[in-house]
Order: C-alpha cells, then structure tokens, then sequence
C-alpha cells in the first residue's frame, strides 16, 4: 500500500481519516492536504494541520444556503476536529482536550439534524455513570417500522461519532436502526465523567439494551452487537452477560487485552526504566526518541484508564480478557481478522476456536484493500461482508 507519511502510525491514522470519505465524513484532498502539512512523528504539527481543515470549513459554512452542503461540511468538520485531538492525550491538562470536543460535537449535531431522518442524542443511566448514545433511525422519517437495530461501539481510542461514518450510516442504508454509543474511558464519558476504561462492559450495554426494549420501532429479537478494534473484546464481554443480543459483530476479534505487543517488557512500553515510577512514565512521552505508536499509545492509555503510571496501566489492561467468560457466549459471533493485524495478531481465530460453531471467522486482506487493523478504508467493503452475515443469521433467519 502506498505510505501516507513516513511515520507509520501516522500512516496509519490518516489511512482511517481517509476512510471516512465512503460516508460524507471527509474528503479525499482535504486529508491529503493535511498529510502534505504533518511533520512525521511531529503531534503539535498532525494538531495544526487538522484544526487548519476544520477551521476554514468552519469559515465557510455560514455562507452556504443548500441544506446537504451544510450537513457535509458540519461531518468533515466534526471529523477533522476529533483529529487535531487525537494526539493530544499525553498531557491530560491540555485545554484543547476540552475544547476540540466540544467542537466537534457541535458540528456533528448540527449535521445529523439535516439527515433525511435525523438522528438524535439519548443518555441512559448505568450503575453510577450515563451513557451517552446517538440514535439513527432508519426508513423515512416517522416511520415506526419495527426493525432489527444495531448497537455499534469503538474501542481504545475512537468516538462514537465516528462509528456513524465507518459502519452505522451503512446500516441504516440496508434499513437497520443504528445505536451509537460510549462508556467510561471513551470520549466523551471520559471527558465529562472523569471515568477510566472498565473491563465489565456489561454494565454498559445492558442499559442500552433495557432502552431499545422500550422503543415501538426496535424489533428486540434482532439486536446485534458490534465491537470496533478494542470494541471486539467490550463487546464479547458483554454478550456472555447480555443473552438479549441476538448477534455478536468483532471488527475484529480480541481474546485478550494484555497480550498486545504494545505491553512488551521487552520490545515496547516495558522496556522503558521502570513502570512504576510517574516521571520515568512522563519521560517516555517526552523524548522524541521513543517511536510515535509507544509515545501515543501509552499517553493515550494513560488517559482513557485515568491512571498515572505504566504499571497501573499494564495491571488495568490485564482485566481485559475472555479467559473464563468466553463459553457464556450463546449468539453467533461474527469474527474478523485482518491479514496485517498489528495489534491483536492471532487473537481472532483464538476467539473463533473457543466459540467453534458459533463463530464465523472471515480474514479480510490486501486483495481487497482490507487487510489493516479493523480494515482502515474499506467501510463499504467490510460493511458488505459483515452485513451480509447479519442478514442471513439474523435478519432472515
């Protein structure tokens, strides 16, 4: 595939910015322009460049009278000031944390309320936290169709508005309600709720799932579960504890957490003075030195565990785990792999040889483009495969 920047992990995120051009959530020279300004390995120069993208349609909206061209241009601007954040975690005292996401969620309103049927905000309460969720209804609007309904969760890292542009708006496409949704350590719950990650994502989803049974348009023997890169694990968790899921979807499979070779004691995050200590920890993220993916991932982890040290963050990444859980899984499961997984190398077919025949094990690879970690760029192609499994195990069944 050909390189986006010299520096793979920007590589990477740009490659799954551009990806949000298959759903009216980028442009493909706009991200290409913001590539051509990013210093590699450089996270003030990735802020700048994406605020630079956001501003200027930002500066542009107010002038323009046609609906769908407001709707867009609020969808690139919301997506290219979830950038300029991404890589901000490490000092979780950065104003901009704050203020990017507010921005973000402004823009990102403003355009679903100009969806032929527009989507909503909804916030659920759980044991001690809300969960934020963003409804998207399909058919027409006022249509009380009862319909099968997804429920569609990030991971690590990712928002729920993005969820929208990589695999919700083509659900809604093929006539399924879309639920968006985070919890704690995810954006906005980590934000707003000061809340770390919490392995126990029952405790999530199961309040959404006592909420849809409420809704006249929800077909409640057809919710599926999907789980978006650390998301395949939150949502495995959750289905051994949710029998009301009809449908589990991994993008793609996690079995375990702490297995991840960013937890290396030797090759990663371990081998970098000692674990314990909060200023060898804030050294790591200061020194130019320590590849991009290691800075990034521990800043961003120490944020979203709202832990200090990487030895607190390694201890909470262990609790992460399907040992023991994963035979409680009673619905078919849905498990992808992908043939350059960086991450999570070897953990689907783990997942689909302790479900056996409940699991469906699809590899996706470069023939079709879909061969990274949650196959960046292709949402139209891996969004046909997974759907057409939903249809047949679930929809037509």
């Amino acid at each position: 595939m050909h390189q986006l920047s010299a520096d793979p992990t920007f590589h990477f995120e740009l490659l799954r910015l551009l990806g949000h051009t298959a759903y009216n959530g980028a442009d493909v020279s706009e991200c290409l322009v913001a590539a051509g300004e990013i210093v590699p390995g450089d996270f003030e120069s990735w802020y700048a460049a994406w605020n630079r993208r956001a501003e200027r349609i930002l500066s542009q909206v107010g002038s323009l009278k046609d609906p769908i061209s407001i709707r867009d241009s609020y969808f690139r601007a919301s997506t290219y000031s979830r950038a300029a954040d991404f890589f901000l975690h490490g000092n979780p005292d950065d104003p901009r944390i704050a203020s990017l996401w507010k921005q973000q969620a402004e823009c990102f309103d403003k355009a679903i309320a100009l969806l032929e049927n527009p989507g909503y905000r909804v916030s659920v309460e759980a044991d001690g936290f809300s969960v934020p969720l963003i409804v998207f209804p399909a058919g027409k609007k006022g249509d009380a169709t009862k319909r099968p309904t997804l429920i569609l969760g990030n991971g690590y890292d990712g928002s729920m508005e993005e969820m929208y542009h990589v695999h919700g708006a083509a659900a809604v496409e093929r006539g399924y309600h879309v639920v968006v949704y985070e919890g704690p350590g995810q954006p906005l719950v980590r934000r707003e709720q000061g809340l770390g990650l919490i392995h126990n994502w029952e405790l999530v989803i199961s309040p959404i799932v006592d909420f849809l049974m409420t809704q006249p348009f929800v077909d409640t023997s057809k919710i599926g579960l999907m789980g978006y890169s650390l998301g395949g694990y939150l949502a495995a968790r959750a289905a051994a504890f949710e029998p009301r899921i009809a449908a589990l979807i991994q993008i793609d499979g996690v079995y375990d957490f702490g297995m991840s070779p960013v937890f290396d004691s030797e090759t990663a995050l371990g081998k970098y003075g000692d674990p314990q200590d909060e200023a060898s920890t804030q050294a790591v993220l200061k020194d130019p030195k320590v590849p991009t993916g290691m800075r990034w991932a521990l800043g961003h982890g120490l944020w979203a565990f709202n832990v200090k040290t990487r030895q607190e963050f390694l201890e909470s990444a262990r609790k992460f785990s399907l040992v023991g859980i994963i035979d409680k899984i009673k619905c078919p499961v849905f498990v992808g792999d992908a043939a350059n997984e960086m991450f999570f190398n070897g953990q689907p077919k783990m997942v689909a040889d302790f479900l056996g025949d409940k699991a469906t094990l699809v590899t996706f690879t470069d023939e079709d483009g879909a061969g990274e970690h949650c196959h960046m760029g292709t949402s139209r192609y891996s969004s046909q495969v997974m759907y057409e499994w939903f249809e047949e195990k679930i929809v037509k069944a």
